[in-house]
């Protein structure tokens, strides 16, 4: 991953659970934290090292979900305010996580879950100084709803 100028990611790699396919592919099964372009579910291929470690090479089949990332500021990002917003998503449809380290809330964004409540709750969030977010993957349904 590349590192801006501010040290964002504060990783330069990140690793990612994943189910082998048993055909030099895996299927992400997690929500990644730091990793752009990709979303759980997804079928990426794999490259194997001299050590044996995997590499994650090209998206083989995008499962459409998204990820979204959001710096939990309410509360200081406190366990309590990651939960609250976990909780929050979750009834428009999300699945995630929350890590303590950097306040963070990493939400996985199926296709049938409602868009555009999200995006609008995402802004709202943003508004009032909740949170920050961005789209760390992101779908043609999800870019549409920047525009209603």
């Amino acid at each position: 991953m590349d590192v801006d100028e501010d040290g964002w990611p504060p990783a330069s790699v990140e690793s990612l659970w994943a189910v082998d396919l048993g055909d030099g592919t895996v299927r992400l099964d997690n929500t990644p934290w730091f990793v752009r372009g990709v979303a759980s579910d997804d079928i990426i291929q794999i490259e194997t090292d001299d050590e044996g470690v995997r590499w994650a090479g090209e998206t083989v089949q995008s499962s459409q979900n998204c990820t979204i990332r959001l710096i939990v500021l309410k509360d200081g990002g406190s366990a309590a305010a990651r939960q609250s917003v976990l909780e929050i998503f979750h009834r428009l449809g999300t699945t995630g996580e929350g890590i303590e380290q950097f306040r963070m809330v990493a939400l996985d964004v199926p296709p049938e879950a409602d868009l555009h409540k999200i995006r609008k709750l995402l802004e709202h969030g943003e508004a009032q100084g909740w949170w920050h977010w961005e789209e760390g993957c992101v779908t043609a349904a999800w870019r549409a709803t920047a525009s209603t």
